[in-house]
C-alpha cells in the first residue's frame, strides 16, 4: 500500500530529527506554528539557533526533494523564524537549514543536510 504524502512527510521528519540528534543538536520544537506558518524543526547547537525545513520524497520521478522547496515557502519559514527569534532573543546567531529525505517505500535511501541555505 502506498503511503500518502502526510505520512511520508511525518516519517521524513522523524528521520531528520534522529539525524540532528546524532549530530549533537538539541531539538527545541517540532512543527512549531505561528499563525498559519510552520517550521518543521527548531534546534540548537553551540549556542546557535537552527530553523530546519524538512522535505521528503517517495521517489525521484519528479526530482530531488530539495528542488521542491519554493522561495515562497522559505519566505514563510523566515517570517515564522523572525517571530520565534523575537520570543527567544538570547540566541545571537541563527541559521536556516534544509534536510532532504528520499524513500523507496518505507525504506530511507538517502538523507542530505543542506546547511546555511541563506549563507
Amino acid at each position: 500500500m502506498e503511503k500518502n504524502h502526510l505520512a511520508l512527510g511525518k516519517q521524513g521528519e522523524e528521520i531528520a530529527a534522529s539525524h540532528l540528534i546524532t549530530k549533537g543538536f538539541m531539538l527545541l520544537e517540532r512543527n512549531w506554528r505561528f499563525k498559519r506558518l510552520e517550521i518543521d524543526i527548531i534546534a540548537t547547537k553551540n549556542q546557535q539557533l537552527f530553523f530546519i525545513e524538512v522535505k521528503s520524497r517517495g521517489s525521484l520521478q519528479f526530482g530531488f526533494p530539495e528542488e521542491n522547496i519554493l522561495k515562497k515557502k522559505m519566505k514563510r519559514v523566515r517570517i515564522a523564524a523572525t517571530h520565534y527569534h523575537y520570543l527567544h532573543p538570547s540566541y545571537k546567531r541563527i541559521q536556516f537549514d534544509v534536510i532532504a529525505v528520499c524513500f523507496s517505500g518505507s525504506i530511507c535511501l538517502n538523507i542530505t543536510h543542506f546547511e546555511d541555505v541563506y549563507g
